[in-house]
């Protein structure tokens, strides 16, 4: 049976979100390697698997999201550049992946420029925002995940600013705490000053090795430092879902049953859970 096929026999209950408004989460880290490019395909992914309709928004220069859904330079006829330029709207950006429910408006390396373009304009942290606008109010998504630059950046800024809530991927090593104290800061000052519904979705941990008693003394601390903001999914470390962006594809559908597949299952289910939750008390 093909990984797609495969996929959609992966539905659980969960069903769609549910909302006429899209949920936007940002997913953040300065610290690059954290698997947050990894995270973010293959939770749009597994989204997209059990029911949800996503938009994947690559907001890296670099564009390894669009690469990794196979997203080649040819098919990148209007990007996240033009969007946030104003030159073409949004909706004109979105680009279809070879997965059903899953779509994505890519990257190239001309979005590098867009800070010096845009960085004396009014209303540059917003730019991102008012281009969802329209995306957003149609109601035609349910989620739309952002993959940001591994830095603190106009860019970065712009996604938060733009998003509903964040969601940290962090690598279970020595230094994680310490590049996480550093986005918590950033999300206050975006909360502070440009979007005060900003909230943290949840922390994931990623690169998770039970052999490895670094990880799980990580993996303690952070646990005890955020609490019930952590996800009780951890990613683990995986070959499969290293080898998976060289064929252009999410590891769910590179490899379906492998640990790294499952465990990004396990966190859209949570991450649908929670947002079942959070429009409960909402109501």
């Amino acid at each position: 049976m093909p990984a797609e096929a495969e996929l959609q026999d992966a539905k659980p209950a969960a069903g769609a979100a549910g909302t006429s408004r899209a949920r936007v989460l940002v997913i953040a880290n300065q610290k690059g390697g954290v698997g947050k490019t990894t995270t973010a395909i293959n939770l749009g992914t597994a989204l997209a698997a059990v029911g949800e309709k996503v938009l994947l928004i690559d907001s890296d220069p670099q564009g390894n999201a669009s690469t990794g859904l196979g997203v080649g330079r040819a098919k990148r006829k209007t990007t996240l550049y033009d969007v946030l330029m104003g030159e073409k709207p949004a909706v004109e950006a979105v680009v279809p992946t070879d997965l059903p429910g899953l779509y994505i408006i890519p990257a190239d390396p001309d979005l590098s420029g867009v800070e010096l373009e845009i960085g004396s304009q009014s209303r540059r942290s917003f730019k991102l925002r008012d281009a969802l606008e329209q995306i957003r109010r149609d109601g035609d998504f349910t989620y739309v995940l952002i993959d940001c630059p591994p830095s603190l950046n106009l860019l970065t800024v712009n996604a938060m600013t733009a998003a509903d809530a964040v969601l940290v991927p962090l690598q279970c090593e020595f230094f994680a705490l310490e590049g996480l104290t550093q986005l918590m800061r950033t999300v206050e000052l975006v909360r502070g000053s440009l979007n005060p519904a900003l909230e943290i979705q949840g922390v994931v941990l990623t690169m998770y090795d039970r052999r490895n008693s670094l990880s799980e003394q990580v993996a303690s601390d952070v646990r005890e430092h955020f609490g019930k903001k952590v996800y009780d999914t951890v990613i683990p470390r995986n070959v499969r879902v290293s080898e998976a962006p060289s064929f252009g594809k999410p590891v769910l559908v590179y490899d379906l049953k492998c640990a790294g597949s499952q465990a990004y299952l396990k966190l859209a289910r949570e991450v649908v859970v929670r947002e079942r939750q959070r429009r409960a008390k909402a109501a």
